[in-house]
């Protein structure tokens, strides 16, 4: 079994010693005090950052929101058109079912078929698309954020700092200097 170097150290065995002399003791209890001294001497900085504040108030954030709406902005138009044309052409069928002879019935049942399944494929890709957008812009801010947030904590000394934590004293929380930073 490893022994540690603390072992060494241990109280019971120096005050049960009887070989020791009490100048001894008294040094080894004045090194012990000392080195809690420096111990706790060493202050550890601490600081908070809330990534969903700086996703919601940063400009960077907000930039690339207006960029996505912008890119996507007709493809949404045109979808919620289609939408609108299928829900019309359902309900004029559904209006004109019972005058309807059967080949024309059918024949209208195929369009809308088709036409949903052209809107759902076309659904499907804008939502893969802004996804991919999405999670790219993302990550574009998260970057600067990051590189933000290294800055401010080499020039501040600070030793670690946390992220999205369930309680944080506004003592330590650093959200803002790191928007005003992203903002600039």
């Amino acid at each position: 079994m490893k022994s540690s170097p603390l072992e060494f150290f241990n109280w019971r065995t120096i005050l049960k010693s009887q070989t020791l002399p009490i100048t001894r003791v008294l040094a080894l209890a004045a090194f012990g005090l000392v080195t809690l001294a420096n111990a706790q001497a060493q202050e550890t900085r601490v600081g908070h950052v809330s990534s969903e504040r700086i996703m919601r108030e940063s400009a960077p954030a907000k930039a690339a929101e207006a960029k996505i709406e912008r890119e996507f902005s007709s493809r949404d138009k045109e979808l919620g058109e289609m939408a609108e044309r299928l829900k019309s052409m359902a309900a004029k069928l559904d209006k004109d079912m019972p005058v309807l002879a059967e080949s024309d019935r059918m024949k209208r049942q195929r369009e809308l078929g088709e036409l949903d399944q052209a809107f759902q494929v076309k659904q499907r890709a804008f939502r893969q698309d802004l996804g991919q957008r999405r999670n790219e812009e993302i990550a574009a801010v998260v970057t600067s954020a990051q590189k933000a947030i290294k800055k401010i904590a080499e020039a501040e000394k600070f030793d670690i700092i946390l992220q999205d934590a369930v309680y944080v004293s506004p003592r330590i929380d650093i959200t803002e200097k790191v928007i005003k930073a992203l903002n600039k």
